[in-house]
């Protein structure tokens, strides 16, 4: 454990790096002490409830946290294996600051932890972890002052049952006893070998339906496919088992199921743009006239809903932490990343995969129509998909792209182009928009096109990046 290690592994969000390598369980021991100081300092309560993942790496970490916490005087929580959304109930339903053991969708080699304050409240760079990331560089100088009091307790508790049962208790009652066209509703499923695999039986046994699942052994080794399903490669044994199965709905989840991905009937991947349309209009059905946060990337599809439905679209930059921020500030009743990311004001405006995938299965039971003809309506525009390019200077770049781009006739037509920095740069025409912003941990672009015409939307992509490729 070192000072560019320390920098290295803290993140925008959260902490993430190699096991041992950057990961080791001395930083979980000092990271442990210093958020035990952060969360006193906050007047937060003074026990710690943690969750982990099934990495072969995650409980070593969770125990080497627990210690230190317990070391100055505080008690800890142990509820095992884990989701993070799981871990967010845990923090939300006892009212408890919070830490989860994962890496999410990185490869096996990778660890981290996700922290957060009672009631599920992020901590990133601004909200504590700049804070916590300094304390630990202290210690690395002058050690940390061992309390004068006794060591806390740490204890052990499943609080899978009570996860499954507030879920369900978000809809109304027998919305999952229905059949759907006259039979059970039948569900594929891809865990990707992660904590969907932990999660998804507790709750598909709730409902009235035949699931086919594949990859839920819990192996953080990943013998399958990396558990990270915005990427299509990772999507297609999924897609095949839609087809085989003659599915109604496809899901796939990420390595700590907090982000759900959808394939319709015919195996077909559903936009998360359009999912966040989909469940921004079921809630707006409960809570008429309120707000509702989509992030800058997601498609046009998504403020249009919205305000079709009496809603009040506000538009967020990309990340989990400013979307929660936004949803408190606002008091929106739901969030959406086209990342797949879906967000909750009855689940303590955080993160949950399983709660999406409830609202999807919902849907079509009300409806009795097919997920592809559901979803029709939320998918009026054609999208790339997120592209990363290497670049020397992102921000050289970026800047390099809006004077191209503040000549209009270069967009390819006369009308007036509008420019948004919010995150990165947004160019906006009338039947098609592009973002370009550069990655918190790589030096990398990430471009998003959207457009009404598939053509036009190859045509805006084809011309950003080659300009890019000329930087």
């Amino acid at each position: 454990m070192n000072l560019e290690i320390i920098n290295k592994i803290i993140k925008a969000y959260d902490i993430r790096g190699l096991v041992d390598e950057e990961l080791s369980v001395d930083f979980a021991f000092a990271l442990g002490i210093a958020f035990a100081k952060f969360i006193e300092a906050e007047r937060q309560p003074a026990t710690v409830v943690v969750g982990e993942d099934m990495r072969p790496s995650s409980p070593d970490l969770a125990t080497a946290f627990s210690d230190g916490v317990t070391s100055q005087g505080l008690d800890v929580i142990r509820i095992g294996l884990s989701s993070t959304d799981q871990l967010y109930f845990a923090s939300g339903h006892l009212d408890l600051p919070g830490a989860m053991f994962t890496a999410s969708h990185n490869p096996a080699a990778y660890n981290g932890v996700k922290l957060c304050k009672s009631g599920a409240k992020p901590i990133g760079q601004d909200s504590g972890l700049l804070w916590i990331k300094n304390q630990i560089i202290g210690s690395l100088q002058e050690g940390f002052p061992i309390p004068n009091r006794p060591v806390g307790k740490e204890t052990q508790r499943d609080l899978l049952p009570e996860y499954v049962s507030y879920l369900f208790s978000l809809f109304a009652k027998k919305s999952f006893d229905k059949t759907f066209q006259d039979r059970p509703i039948r569900i594929a499923i891809d865990a990707g070998n992660g904590m969907g695999g932990h999660t998804v039986p507790a709750v598909m046994q709730q409902i009235n339906a035949q699931v086919d699942g594949i990859y839920f052994e819990l192996d953080g080794t990943f013998p399958n496919h990396e558990a990270n399903p915005i990427e299509p490669k990772n999507l297609v044994d999924l897609q095949k088992l839609v087809r085989e199965k003659s599915a109604d709905i496809g899901l796939a989840f990420d390595g700590d199921a907090d982000r759900c991905f959808l394939v319709d009937e015919k195996g077909n991947l559903v936009s998360p743009s359009a999912l966040t349309a989909l469940i921004a209009e079921r809630e707006l059905k409960k809570s008429p006239g309120s707000p509702v946060i989509y992030n800058l990337i997601c498609s046009r599809a998504v403020p249009e809903v919205i305000l079709e439905n009496g809603g009040v679209p506000l538009k967020s930059r990309v990340g989990h932490s400013y979307i929660k921020k936004m949803m408190a500030d606002h008091d929106a009743v739901f969030g959406g990343e086209h990342s797949g990311h879906f967000y909750f004001k009855d689940f303590w405006c955080a993160d949950s995969g399983m709660l999406a995938a409830l609202h999807a299965i919902a849907a079509l039971l009300d409806t009795q129509t097919p997920l592809s003809e559901l979803m029709l309506k939320y998918n009026n525009y054609f999208l790339s998909g997120e592209i990363n390019t290497q670049v020397s200077d992102p921000l050289r770049s970026i800047a390099q792209i809006r004077e191209h781009f503040s000549d209009s006739d270069l967009a390819g037509s006369n009308e007036t182009l509008l420019f948004d920095d919010l995150d990165g740069l947004t160019v906006s025409g009338a039947n098609w928009s592009f973002n370009v912003r550069p990655s918190n941990t790589e030096p990398l672009l990430r471009l998003n096109v959207e457009a009404v015409s598939e053509a036009e939307m190859l045509r805006l992509q084809d011309l950003v990046l080659r300009l890019l490729a000329n930087r």
